[in-house]
């Protein structure tokens, strides 16, 4: 299983078309996002209190649904 970090980078955008890809640019330039979690906790934890690029938690929220959903495939 791979980190969310790993999955949310290809939404990476150099013109971002949807608030994922904004977050997956912004993570991107986050040096202390938790790059190698897979944990729903420990990511919305640090969002919380460092994702002030988030305009709504429930982007991370939608980007995690996709997240499992994507993981789910892959077994």
């Amino acid at each position: 299983m791979k980190s969310f970090y790993h999955f949310l980078m290809k939404y990476r955008h150099p013109e971002p078309k949807d608030a994922i890809s904004v977050f997956a640019n912004e993570a991107f330039l986050d040096h202390s996002f938790p790059k190698i979690s897979k944990d729903y906790h420990e990511l919305s934890s640090y969002l919380e209190f460092n994702g002030h690029y988030l305009n709504s938690m429930s982007v991370f929220d939608e980007a995690w649904d996709l997240y499992l959903l994507s993981e789910s495939k892959s077994k």
